[in-house]
């Protein structure tokens, strides 16, 4: 029931195969971006002389954790991680985030949107020789769907709210086919589906990736980033230290699926899903706008693994928006520098995109709600980077004028360091399960799940497991498909 659709469509396979061959695209497997060390050495010989962000089909090979974090030419090196330390946390625990800058279009959402197209890419399914390839997103999932459309040379529509940063639109323009701002801003989820099934109405040869249903999404988190997270614990755990839990905004529920796969690896660990205190959907049913961009909201996406989940943790998007400040504005990085952060640090806190700052918050308040040591380690996700927030940082000096030091002192003392244990609830059983149910109203009523598979994901103890399983079939089907092409 759970698994992803691999049958394989031949008339469409093999005009793609046509395509591929055209465009001269080679398919990375799960296995060469979860270990860049079995791709082929001439691949990575091409790879140094192409930008990251470049429009290559090599580029396909660097959608992983593992890139050397440089802008052009670089290989692979380890699992590129920022540690926090209690100088800037104001917690013992040792916080460590994955960084997501250093994957094409900035962001780990282009996996994403790898993990869901490839499965209907080498099956034949989805044909991009005649189909337009739908991304619907709240930001950064629709700019990697373009992203790996342009590199196949078909035709994508981008779905995003209005209310998302101007750096988003200003690239998708230059990207995709076509761009369509939905009403509303990042909470405003509903507007998205409504736009699809417009679309689908509208007689076009589509195919609709919906980040928020589409399993290729948790799969390749939990295979990737699961991975890449357990990796970078087996180099810094010392043989005192204990891994405590994976902090992730929910969003479309892709990136928490890495905490399945931690769970797997240390059972006593815990998942904590963050979302915005503006709209606190998970934990008290709520709704409303927010400013934290990225995280997505007003709904459970039908990916979500409730019953793995352990924490709730909301944010207030002030406390993301003051410390967007203190961590980018020279006053604030002066002001941390001068408390005692070191500078190699603080020159990095531009790394740390809006939705980012929020995870380190939730994984903050974590810490201090379970009154962790410094032989306890959190992980969480650096999703995006300041690169696409610029337009923020304009608005925010043109409101409310200059950053000063007295401002970084205020806004380190109450957003950081007085990061307050409120707005977060540990789960009971029956809590998840309220969680969970809220899926019906979203995805068996409006979006036509049925009723025996949203019991499924919660009594049948086989649902994710064979899910996840599917990795090796994914990419013996990715080889296949890459010798019929015949590219390399």
């Amino acid at each position: 029931m759970t698994k992803i659709d691999l049958s394989i469509s031949p008339d469409r396979l093999e005009r793609t195969l046509q395509r591929v061959r055209e465009k001269h695209i080679i398919i990375p497997t799960f296995a060469q971006q979860r270990d860049p060390n079995l791709i082929p050495e001439e691949i990575k010989a091409q790879l140094k002389n192409i930008g990251l962000w470049d429009l290559h089909p090599l580029n396909l090979f660097r959608i992983t954790w593992k890139n050397e974090p440089k802008p052009s030419g670089g290989l692979f090196d380890g699992v590129n991680a920022l540690e926090f330390p209690s100088s800037l946390t104001g917690v013992s625990a040792r916080i460590i985030a994955l960084v997501g800058k250093w994957i094409p279009t900035g962001s780990h959402k282009v996996g994403a949107a790898f993990g869901c197209l490839v499965p209907r890419l080498i099956t034949g399914q989805f044909d991009p020789t005649q189909q337009k390839a739908v991304w619907p997103s709240t930001g950064n999932y629709c700019r990697g769907g373009a992203y790996d459309s342009a590199l196949l040379g078909c035709e994508s529509i981008a779905i995003l709210p209005e209310g998302m940063s101007r750096e988003r639109f200003e690239w998708l323009s230059n990207i995709a086919s076509d761009v369509i701002p939905t009403p509303g801003s990042e909470s405003n989820v509903k507007e998205i589906f409504d736009k699809c099934w417009e679309l689908r109405r509208s007689g076009q040869d589509l195919m609709i990736f919906n980040q928020f249903d589409e399993f290729g999404n948790y799969l390749w988190h939990y295979t990737i980033t699961g991975s890449a997270i357990f990796e970078v614990l087996q180099q810094k755990l010392g043989p005192k230290d204990t891994y405590r839990g994976f902090v992730s905004a929910t969003g479309s529920a892709g990136t928490i699926a890495a905490g399945d796969y931690l769970k797997q690896q240390f059972p006593a660990s815990k998942v904590v899903a963050s979302e915005a205190q503006q709209c606190p959907t998970l934990l008290i049913n709520g709704f409303g706008s927010h400013r934290i961009e990225g995280i997505g909201d007003k709904h459970v996406p039908w990916i979500h693994n409730v019953r793995n989940t352990d924490f709730v943790v909301a944010i207030d998007d002030q406390a993301v928006v003051n410390l967007a400040r203190l961590f980018n504005e020279p006053a604030g990085r002066e002001y941390l520098i001068d408390s005692g952060v070191e500078e190699s640090l603080v020159s990095r806190l531009d790394l740390l995109g809006f939705s980012s700052i929020s995870n380190l918050l939730s994984a903050i308040k974590f810490a201090k709600y379970n009154e962790l040591t410094a032989n306890d380690v959190v992980v969480t996700v650096l999703t995006d980077s300041m690169e696409l927030y610029q337009s923020r940082l304009a608005e925010m000096r043109a409101e409310s004028g200059p950053y000063s030091a007295t401002q970084a002192a205020a806004d380190d003392a109450r957003y950081l360091k007085g990061q307050p244990i409120d707005f977060m609830q540990e789960l009971s059983y029956y809590d998840r399960k309220r969680i969970h149910n809220l899926k019906y109203y979203t995805w068996v009523e409006q979006q036509g799940k049925t009723y025996e598979e949203i019991q499924a994901q919660w009594y049948d103890p086989d649902y994710w497991t064979e899910l996840q399983a599917q990795v090796p079939q994914i990419d013996a089907l990715i080889e296949e498909f890459n010798r019929k092409a015949a590219v390399a």
